[in-house]
């Protein structure tokens, strides 16, 4: 009967023991959902299009706002329209501390963003490839007669 007891009660502490060896896993400073896939190991990224810092550890965003920086777990109202998965990303990989502005005029001319203008492309719909076309011009107009072409 105390043999039972004993098997019993080490079965009651060893599952308890179990039980209470939880592993939590959580990682701390792992880049956000929205970085790129080529993610490199650094601790701030630079957005240069909305002239925003990340700070990967810390999950915050940096930017300056009423005259001081600002540390955020959400981007300014400024900021509403920008798709972070689509945006420029620049791993600073030259600066470890807690104040990557301090070369923030460095970054904004280094990483300088132009912006993109629109290209129109007109194409030839029809298959001769304006072959015999003028485009709108009259066949030999003003030829010989010393007009056009600067001779006017």
């Amino acid at each position: 009967m105390k043999s039972i007891r004993l098997i019993i009660a080490a079965l009651l502490l060893g599952s308890s023991a179990a039980v209470a060896q939880v592993n939590v896993n959580i990682n701390f400073g792992t880049p956000p959902v929205w970085a790129p896939a080529d993610r490199v190991e650094v601790q701030y990224y630079y957005l240069p299009e909305i002239d925003v810092y990340y700070d990967v550890p810390n999950g915050l965003f940096l930017y300056f706002s009423n005259g001081r920086w600002i540390r955020n777990a959400y981007l300014p109202a400024r900021c509403n329209h920008y798709d972070l998965r689509r945006g420029r990303v620049v791993y600073l990989t030259d600066y470890y501390g807690k104040t990557p502005y301090y070369y923030h005029k460095r970054h904004r001319a280094r990483y300088v963003t132009v912006p993109q203008r629109t290209v129109v492309v007109y194409r030839d719909h029809d298959d001769d490839h304006d072959r015999g076309r003028h485009h709108g011009h009259e066949k030999h107009r003003g030829h010989g007669k010393k007009r056009g072409h600067g001779h006017d």
